[in-house]
């Protein structure tokens, strides 16, 4: 980065960090501690819609790591689109087995960044809720490498005091993205 860049406010964009994933299962233990918020054993992995000979390719390649996962309760992964047009790789687990989702996440990134789709990957998130079946998801936002709260609520509103309160729960255990903008809704996600 040079001065040119400094003095136009120009920043360099954060290398992606997938290994951060793997802090979840830790923050997971937090989380419930601090508001009772439990796994579900859901997560996804969104990108930007990608067609093509190659992107099968990939997908089959993801599809066969993890199909030989033989613990595994129902299909691998599933790929779904939401309404807004973004492919989502999901994958299912029982709530209990959190290292192993975030395994499952960690192998979609992977496979879809070594294999040039890196810059259709927008983020990661994991399941998560309370007794009275209120969700939460921990987004993970590949191209800063950090991780915000989303909370839902009926109507498309969230619940920006829960969200608040999660972020400064896990302030030590995972790098939270700081500014408040980049908490994008992630509205019809798959895994939430």
């Amino acid at each position: 980065m040079g001065l040119l860049d400094t003095l136009l406010g120009r920043t360099k964009p954060v290398a992606p960090d997938l290994d951060r994933l793997f802090a979840l299962p830790s923050a997971a233990v937090t989380l419930q501690a601090a508001t009772s918020f439990t796994p579900t054993g859901v997560g996804s992995v969104c990108f930007a819609s990608v067609e093509g000979a190659e992107f099968t390719r990939v997908h089959d390649e993801v599809r066969e790591l993890l199909d030989a996962d033989t613990g595994r309760t129902g299909p691998p992964i599933a790929f779904e689109r939401d309404d807004y047009g973004y492919s989502w790789l999901v994958s299912r687990r029982n709530p209990d087995e959190l290292p192993a989702l975030v395994s499952d996440l960690h192998a979609v990134n992977t496979a879809l960044h070594d294999n040039g789709f890196g810059p259709q990957l927008l983020c990661s998130l994991a399941g998560f809720e309370n007794r009275e079946g209120r969700r939460l998801a921990l987004v993970y936002l590949y191209k800063r490498g950090t991780f915000y709260p989303f909370a839902p609520l009926a109507g498309q509103r969230r619940d920006n005091a829960l969200e608040l309160q999660v972020r400064a729960a896990l302030a030590d255990d995972l790098r939270i993205e700081q500014d408040l903008s980049r908490w994008f809704p992630v509205w019809g996600a798959p895994g939430l």
